[in-house]
């Protein structure tokens, strides 16, 4: 039973955090604060498909596009004992399949790339209401109110050409600390969190050129329902800002001013293994977020006496 309230409780969320949303910075993803026994290990691997006017990096340059992404992911994610409190280690290796046409300058052009993306690496640490636990004491575990701190980081590691507009990799490096909040009540757990993600420069973009980009600022919050031990739904929103760019520092007006909405449901098949699907679709968009996405992931997860 212990097992069985833990998993409901620990899902692998960095692997979402690729699967879902503008790549990175602007994903929803339930149940990131949350415990789970010490030494509880999650392996992950999903799919997901975009379409719509979607980027790996939102913000490119480009007008009327229609893209298509089939991205592939597998993730590892490790519970872990911060000081007495609980918190977990993630990495995910994403590869994707972009095909895309668009306007640039004027022309329609067209692009295919197959690679790996940029991987993903995320610590959180749960500073309330999650204490570092075993398997046998977290039988008498029951959330109340969580509070903890995430950072992500993504690695210029993806497919990239700078003689190409369009790329799988970003070729920068991106940083988002996190502050987040989970309350159970009852059979609901709400959840909140905000944060706010930096862009190192690129500097051989499209050419040779520098490109920076100023911080992008997101809030999400979800409403979880836990039907019983084993299937648990979530309804997600998310509102971002910012991230506008500057070329070789010329402005331009492309600042981000974006809400998404999206459903994500999770079922446990037996002690170790899981499955989750989701999808997610823009509500409001001034740059780059006009898409949709939906998804599945199998979970296995492992250790912490289990």
């Amino acid at each position: 039973m212990a097992m069985r309230r833990a998993s409901q409780l620990a899902c692998i969320a960095a692997l979402s955090a690729f699967m879902r949303g503008d790549a990175y910075a602007q994903s929803m993803e339930p149940r990131s604060y949350s415990n789970a026994p010490i030494g509880l290990n999650f392996l992950a691997v999903g799919y997901s498909y975009w379409w719509g006017d979607v980027l790996l990096d939102p913000s490119i340059p480009i007008k009327d596009l229609n893209a298509k992404i089939d991205a592939g992911t597998i993730g590892y994610d490790r519970v872990v004992d911060f000081g007495g409190q609980s918190g977990s280690l993630a990495i995910v290796v994403p590869y994707g399949r972009l095909r895309a046409t668009g306007d640039v300058v004027g022309e329609e052009r067209s692009a295919t790339r197959v690679g790996l993306a940029d991987i993903l690496m995320r610590a959180t640490v749960n500073l309330y209401g999650a204490p570092a636990l075993s398997l046998r004491e977290f039988r008498a575990y029951r959330q109340d109110t969580i509070v903890g701190v995430s950072l992500y980081v993504t690695a210029p590691t993806g497919q990239y050409d700078a003689s190409k507009l369009i790329n799988i990799g970003t070729h920068r490096w991106s940083f988002k600390p996190a502050l987040g909040v989970s309350k159970a009540l009852g059979r609901w757990t709400l959840e909140a969190s905000g944060g706010v993600t930096f862009f190192t420069t690129n500097n051989d973009f499209f050419g040779g050129n520098k490109r920076r980009q100023e911080p992008l600022y997101s809030i999400q919050g979800h409403a979880i329902y836990n039907f019983n031990e084993t299937l648990w739904a979530a309804f997600d929103a998310t509102y971002y800002t910012g991230g506008s760019t500057t070329l070789n520092g010329a402005h331009d007006n492309d600042r981000q001013n974006n809400s998404r909405y999206g459903a994500t449901l999770a079922k446990d098949i037996d002690l170790h293994n899981s499955v989750k699907v989701y999808f997610d679709s823009g509500a409001t968009a001034r740059s780059g977020a006009n898409f949709h996405t939906v998804g599945a992931a199998w979970q296995c997860r492992w250790g912490a006496g289990l």
